[in-house]
């Protein structure tokens, strides 16, 4: 069986450009607590942060198969953010909801070329996603 790659950054970026596309403002829900991500602290609620990724809020933001990166100023204070694409919770228009949210990764996708043990347990019935409305 061929492995493919996370969906995640292809939908994170595509529903990006589509709000943007219609005139709203992309925010992303966070998972603050995720391995290597860094976030304004003073603003995680519950594990939790929601960053506004609008071009006038931002700049440089550079999205990748791997990560979320842009530079932002939080309380007036100009602070550099990291958000891995697997603590991206959610993407949505802060105007109307509209946008997707993922489910939360667990665990580690084992690198390229490797291969999961036999004995894995294999996700039950078809994948699901919810749109946020």
């Amino acid at each position: 069986m061929v492995r493919m790659s996370s969906s995640r950054p292809y939908l994170v970026r595509a529903l990006y450009e589509w709000i943007l596309d219609n005139d709203s403002t992309p925010y992303v829900l966070v998972n603050a607590d995720y391995p290597g991500t860094v976030v304004p602290e003073g603003f995680v609620e519950g594990g939790q942060i929601v960053l506004n990724l609008s071009p006038s809020a931002i700049r440089h933001l550079d999205m990748d198969n791997e990560r979320v990166c842009f530079d932002g100023r939080f309380g007036g204070v100009a602070q550099q953010v990291w958000i891995p694409m697997g603590a991206v919770m959610a993407i949505y228009a802060r105007e109307n909801g509209q946008g997707m949210v993922f489910e939360i990764e667990t665990e580690t996708p084992p690198p390229d070329g490797d291969t999961p043990p036999e004995d894995s347990p294999k996700p039950a019935g078809r994948p699901s996603l919810k749109v946020v409305k």
